[in-house]
């Protein structure tokens, strides 16, 4: 059972007989047969069915604080039949294919079909340090947080390792992973963005340094007719109601954070939130500072200078995000 990375396209293939003229594909999803493609084929050559974008119309991505992953099982069933448009006769045996989809995607240097996790072996979910200098898996949390960070197995299988407040390293099949505590209380507590990484599952990535909150209101104006017309006096207007009325009026937050300085390997973090399409952030409620809530946001900086100890001396990076609702609530 293979792992497929669904935002890439993922062929499912089979060889066309001779006397064949048309291939039916069967896509089951969780148990339910949800498309029935068909092709018209010339016999004896090879034919693909793309169930990537069909499959991840029922992927749904949830945050889990949990760090559960997302995915669906996917069966593929392939037949060759000896006449047009899936009539006939069956020809040959049926081609079966059985998937686990997930919220991930390869680079283009790595070929068609990715798989996670890209590479042989047990192996931690998140971008490896190819520097050769220290260990291959690190985190960046601060002092006196716990968290979660996964992994898969040889045999392919989902994991989640668990880290206390003080651990300096989790456990993944025969891997470490070590978790550099950093001092943050200089510029507060650290803002932590949870994302869908490349692997298809939640990474956290924390931003030590200063915070920057920012209202962005919208509104739509009219004229009213404040005249009125008294049946024992000349007409008049109250100076109190204004002429000028707004309404839709609405608001949305920003938040612009300082990442805080990190090894130039890093850089995958970054590239690949910038990349993601779930994002979430974790901050104190309005009401209640005390306690944190978690809220989806978008991230808004579009675009990103890679930085390097050559040129930049220090890894630090500005990102701004948007909270992905308006803040008066709308949702009917």
């Amino acid at each position: 059972m293979a792992n497929i990375a669904l935002r890439n396209p993922q062929y499912k293939f089979i060889q066309v007989s001779s006397g064949v003229q048309s291939v039916e594909c069967k896509i089951t999803i969780n148990t339910v047969l949800r498309y029935t493609l068909v092709k018209n084929v010339s016999p004896s050559t090879g034919c693909n069915f793309d169930i990537s974008e069909l499959v991840r119309d029922y992927l749904e991505i949830t945050y889990s604080s949990t760090y559960a992953a997302d995915t669906v099982l996917i069966s593929t069933s392939l037949k060759q039949y000896s006449g047009l448009n899936g009539t006939g006769s069956q020809v040959g045996s049926t081609v079966n294919y059985t998937d686990v989809g997930w919220e991930a995607y390869g680079y283009f240097p790595e070929g068609s079909n990715p798989e996670i996790p890209f590479t042989t072996g047990a192996q931690f979910l998140i971008a490896p340090n190819t520097t050769g200098v220290g260990s291959r898996w690190q985190i960046f949390v601060p002092y006196g947080v716990a968290g979660y960070v996964q992994y898969i197995t040889q045999t392919g299988s989902y994991s989640v390792s668990s880290y206390s407040t003080t651990a300096t390293s989790a456990s993944g099949q025969g891997n470490q992973c070590i978790i550099n505590r950093i001092d943050c209380t200089k510029y507060g507590q650290g803002r932590k963005i949870t994302f869908i990484n490349r692997y298809g599952v939640q990474q956290d990535l924390w931003f030590f340094l200063k915070e920057v909150r920012s209202l962005n209101r919208t509104n739509e104006k009219y004229q009213s007719n404040t005249i009125q017309y008294p049946d024992d006096e000349y007409a008049q207007y109250e100076v109190k109601n204004a002429p000028n009325k707004l309404f839709n009026t609405q608001g949305k937050q920003m938040h612009t954070l300082s990442s805080g300085y990190y090894p130039e390997y890093t850089n995958q973090f970054f590239e690949q939130l910038l990349l993601s399409e779930d994002v979430w952030l974790t901050r104190p409620k309005k009401e209640n500072p005390a306690a944190d809530e978690t809220i989806p946001v978008t991230v808004k900086t579009s675009n990103m200078k890679f930085k390097t100890s050559v040129n930049d001396r220090l890894i630090e990076y500005t990102i701004d995000f948007e909270e992905a609702f308006d803040l008066i609530n709308n949702i009917r």
